[in-house]
């Protein structure tokens, strides 16, 4: 099986600044990935390049293949959507108008994927923050990606919805063998739910497999002395013990 993503020296200048540092690192199989970083480290840029939105230098693959030649087999969630909240549209109508090829997964069956199909006849504008975000999902796992790209789906979502949220992107991982890369700035869900991690501050400072590249001395890299890693429960004991001890 060739790997499902290879980056090589990849590297962004905006301006004249460097936003990514000659970042490699190459994903071998299905997986979930966590891209980590403080803001302005190149996290939502790396999805960027990897999609071919923005120009670079290095070399990128997925599949084996130039991303032009597979962007049909990826699927995308960018960081915000803008919406009115008024417009009488409801779920099912939302995805349908938004869907442009008929080869795709049925409506029913995109949002039963996600939990959402009790919802299809609900207004958008009805939902909460977690439920939109299963409903963006569903639409971006419509064309039946094998490679699907998350930037901060979850963020301004109370610890519940997240919760839904990334189990539901386990099933698909799980169930599904779609391979999930996705921006986070929830370390406690990272280390919980996410197989393989990439930590970036401009260069690439680790990955590996979550449980073991993430490190209290990571994190202060990242973050800065005062990096606190909060895990809520039964991780904490795991988090601060793999911490101390590498």
């Amino acid at each position: 099986m060739p790997p499902v993503l290879e980056v090589k020296d990849l590297t962004v200048r905006f301006n004249g600044s460097l936003a990514l540092d000659h970042v490699s690192f190459t994903i071998e199989k299905e997986a979930i990935i966590a891209v980590i970083g403080p803001n302005g480290s190149g996290k939502t840029t790396l999805l960027k390049a990897i999609l071919g939105l923005i120009p670079y230098e290095g070399e990128i693959r997925l599949f084996s293949l130039p991303v032009r030649q597979v962007l049909a087999q990826v699927g995308y969630m960018p960081q915000r959507f803008a919406f009115d909240s008024n417009f009488p549209l409801t779920v099912e109508e939302f995805i349908n108008l938004t869907c442009r090829t008929p080869e795709k997964l049925p409506v029913h069956g995109a949002l039963d994927e996600v939990g959402m199909n009790e919802f299809k006849g609900k207004l958008i504008g009805e939902l909460s923050g977690g439920q939109l975000q299963r409903v963006l999902l569903a639409h971006a796992l419509l064309h039946h990606p094998r490679l699907l790209f998350l930037d901060e789906a979850t963020s301004g979502i109370d610890i519940e919805g997240q919760g839904d949220f990334y189990s539901v992107i386990q099933h698909l991982n799980r169930e599904h063998g779609v391979t999930v890369m996705m921006v986070s700035h929830e370390i406690s869900m990272v280390y919980k739910f996410t197989d393989r991690i990439i930590c970036l501050n401009r260069d690439l400072v680790s990955h590996g497999e979550t449980r073991t590249a993430l490190t209290a001395e990571v994190l202060k890299k990242l973050y800065g002395e005062n990096a606190d890693f909060k895990v809520h429960g039964h991780e904490a004991a795991q988090a601060g013990h793999g911490n101390h001890h590498g």
